[in-house]
C-alpha cells in the first residue's frame, strides 16, 4: 500500500526544505521538495509534521495535510488507470495541489504553447488585407488541445520537452506515439505536427532557441483517395424541402424507433423545420456553421430588387457578400429566418431531418466510434455522417463547374484555388478550364456580327 509522510534532510540551524516522500512499494520510494520550509528545532520528530507552536507553523502543518491528501486522492485514481507514478507525477501534483505558478522557463515546449494561449487576445495574424489582432476560439481550442498532448507525452517519456531536443528523431518518435499509441487519425496526428512546427517557429521569432529541424517538420493529411467527405446534392435537397414533419404521430412514432437518433432531442414540427431551415440557407451561401448561426436580418440588403447576404467571417475575418437567388431561399430568409441554435444541436437535428426524408443511401465514410473516440472508417446510412459542415461542402460541390471556381471562392472564402479543390476532393481539370474559356468568348461575342474579309487571290484582276 503507497504511503506519503514528510522529513527533514538537515540539522542545521536555519530554514531547511521540508521533504515529501512518497512509498510505493519496498525500494520504490520518490522524494521531492515540497516548498515549504522550516527550522528543525520546529519540527516534531514524533509526528514528523511542524510543531503547532506560532501561526506560521500551524499554516505550514495545515499545507502538509493539504498536501497529504491531495495526494492519497490522486495515487487511488490514477494507480486505478493504470497512469505512471514517477517523480514527473509526484512534481505535477504538489504544483496543482497549491496552484503554483512555475517559474517559466521559456525554453520549454509546454510553457511556450501556454505563452501563445495566454496571449491570445493580443497576438498579431497576417490576412490578405495586412494583420488582424487576436486568435479564434477554434484556435485557442487548438493551441490547448495540443498542449494537453505534449503534457500527456512528457508522462509518458518522464521527460520536459526542450526546443533544442526537437529533432527528427523526436519528431519521428512523437508522430509514432500519436499513430500508433494513442491511434489518432492521419489528419489529427498532422495537424498536431502541424501546430508543433508553428510553435517552434514562433518561439524563435521570441529568441528563444531551437533545433534548426523544428522549422521543416513535416505534416501531413490524408491522401485524396483516402478522403472521404459527404454532400448532398441538389435531388436531396429538394428531397428535403418537399418533406413534411408536421405530423405528430408520425413524430412520435420515429422517436420511438431512433432512440439513439433522438436521444436528448425535442422532436416538434417547429425544430425540425428550424433545422431543415438552416440546411436550406446553408447549402445556397457556403458559409461555415459558426458564420451561418449567427445570421440576422441585419445581414440581409436589397440593391435593385436583389438580396444580399453581407458576412464578416470569424475564422478569416473576410467580408463576404452572396447574392441570394434561389426562390425558396429568399422565402425563408423573408418569412421565416431560422432561430439560433447550438451548432451540436444542428448536427444533431440534421441527422433526423436528413433520415425522415429519405437520405439512407449507404455511403462509405468515417464515423465517430464514442466508446474509442475514434472516428472509423466504414459503410454507414448517408444520414449518420450528415453534419454542419457538409453544407458548405454541398455548395462548393454543387455549383462547381457550373460557375467560374474564382466566384465560388470569393464566397466561400478559400484563399487559393488548391485549397477550395481539396476542399471539395477534386483535381484540377485543365480541360474544363478550357471548355469553360470558350463557352464564355462565345457567351461575350454571340451578339457580334460577322465581319466580311477581302481575301487577294494573288493577281491584279
Amino acid at each position: 500500500m503507497a504511503t506519503v509522510n514528510f522529513r527533514l534532510r538537515s540539522k542545521a540551524n536555519k530554514n531547511v526544505s521540508i521533504k515529501v516522500y512518497l512509498s510505493l512499494e519496498r525500494g520504490n520510494v520518490i522524494e521531492l521538495n515540497t516548498g515549504f520550509t522550516i527550522n528543525p528545532k520546529d519540527w516534531s520528530k514524533d509526528t514528523d509534521r511542524p510543531k503547532q507552536n506560532n501561526t506560521e507553523n500551524k499554516l505550514i502543518f495545515n499545507n502538509l495535510k493539504k498536501l497529504e491528501s491531495f495526494l492519497y486522492n490522486n495515487l487511488n485514481t490514477d494507480l486505478g488507470n493504470s497512469i505512471l507514478i514517477d517523480t514527473f507525477w509526484l512534481d505535477s501534483k504538489i504544483v496543482d495541489c497549491f496552484d503554483r505558478v512555475v517559474t517559466t522557463d521559456t525554453g520549454l515546449l509546454i510553457n511556450h504553447t501556454q505563452s501563445i494561449i495566454d496571449n491570445a487576445n493580443t497576438r498579431k495574424i497576417r490576412t490578405n488585407g495586412g494583420f488582424k489582432i487576436g486568435l479564434s476560439k477554434s484556435t485557442i481550442k487548438n493551441y490547448t488541445l495540443f498542449k494537453n498532448i505534449i503534457k500527456e507525452y512528457q508522462t509518458v517519456t518522464k521527460k520536459q520537452i526542450r526546443f533544442i531536443e526537437i529533432s527528427k528523431p523526436f519528431a519521428d518518435k512523437f508522430t509514432n506515439w500519436l499513430i500508433n499509441s494513442k491511434e489518432y487519425s492521419n489528419n489529427y496526428a498532422g495537424k498536431q505536427l502541424e501546430i508543433l512546427k508553428t510553435v517552434c517557429i514562433d518561439a524563435e521569432k521570441h529568441e528563444i532557441k531551437i533545433n534548426p529541424y523544428s522549422k521543416v517538420i513535416q505534416h501531413f493529411r490524408e491522401s485524396d483517395k483516402d478522403r472521404y467527405i459527404q454532400t448532398l446534392s441538389f435531388e436531396e435537397l429538394e428531397q428535403i424541402k418537399n418533406t413534411d414533419y408536421s405530423d405528430l404521430e408520425q413524430l412520435k412514432e420515429f422517436k420511438k424507433t431512433n432512440p439513439e437518433l433522438t436521444k436528448n432531442l425535442s422532436l416538434t414540427p417547429e425544430t425540425l423545420d428550424n433545422a431543415r431551415n438552416w440546411i436550406l440557407i446553408s447549402c445556397e451561401i457556403g458559409q461555415r456553421g459558426g458564420d451561418l448561426l449567427k445570421i440576422t436580418n441585419e445581414n440581409i440588403r436589397y440593391k435593385g430588387g436583389n438580396m444580399y447576404l453581407d458576412i464578416i467571417q470569424q475564422k478569416t475575418n473576410k467580408s463576404v457578400t452572396i447574392g441570394i437567388i434561389a426562390p425558396h431561399v429568399i422565402e425563408i430568409i423573408e418569412n421565416n429566418l431560422p432561430k439560433e441554435i447550438p451548432h451540436q444541436k444542428l448536427n444533431e437535428y440534421s441527422k433526423v431531418v436528413c433520415k425522415m426524408a429519405g437520405i439512407i443511401e449507404v455511403v462509405k465514410g468515417t464515423k465517430l466510434n464514442t466508446e474509442t473516440n475514434r472516428k472509423e472508417l466504414g459503410n454507414y446510412p448517408k444520414y449518420e455522417l450528415i453534419a454542419s459542415h457538409c453544407f458548405r461542402r454541398s455548395f462548393a460541390s454543387n455549383y462547381y463547374k457550373k460557375i467560374p471556381t474564382a466566384v465560388l471562392i470569393g464566397i466561400t472564402g478559400h484563399s487559393k484555388e488548391s485549397l477550395f479543390l481539396t476542399y471539395i476532393n477534386k483535381r484540377e481539370d485543365k480541360d474544363a478550364n478550357a471548355d469553360l474559356f470558350m463557352k464564355f468568348y462565345e457567351d461575350i461575342n454571340k451578339d457580334k456580327k460577322p465581319e466580311m474579309k477581302l481575301i487577294k487571290n494573288g493577281t491584279n484582276d
